[in-house]
């Protein structure tokens, strides 16, 4: 059984145990989550169901087990024939979580 939900603007397609980095959630470490903008679910026996936009009842339960930083990236900014340049670095949070349960 796996479920595709929606949070951070991102979509993501998880299954039961699974652990999934998202973006970040207000929410700390040992917590319990329910993310319900699910958009489809698909059952063991081949069911699949399909929301308009998200599936009517249908919630996925998860435990925050992280809250952290992302790998730094480098940007640079830079106008030629200037004299121009600006490097910055940034760091995207993000919140680890495992999925427990999916329920229609």
């Amino acid at each position: 059984m796996y479920a595709v939900i929606e949070t951070g603007g991102k979509q993501y397609i998880v299954n039961e145990g699974d652990i999934v980095f998202v973006e970040k959630l207000n929410a700390e470490e040992g917590d319990t989550v329910t993310f319900d903008k699910v958009l489809s679910v698909s059952k063991a026996d081949g069911e699949f169901t399909v929301g308009a936009p998200y599936v009517e009842g249908a919630t996925v339960t998860a435990n925050v087990v992280k809250n952290g930083k992302g790998k730094k990236i480098h940007v640079l900014k830079y106008k030629p024939k200037k004299n121009e340049k600006k490097k910055i670095g940034h760091r995207q949070p993000y919140t680890k979580v495992q999925i427990q349960t999916i329920s229609l």
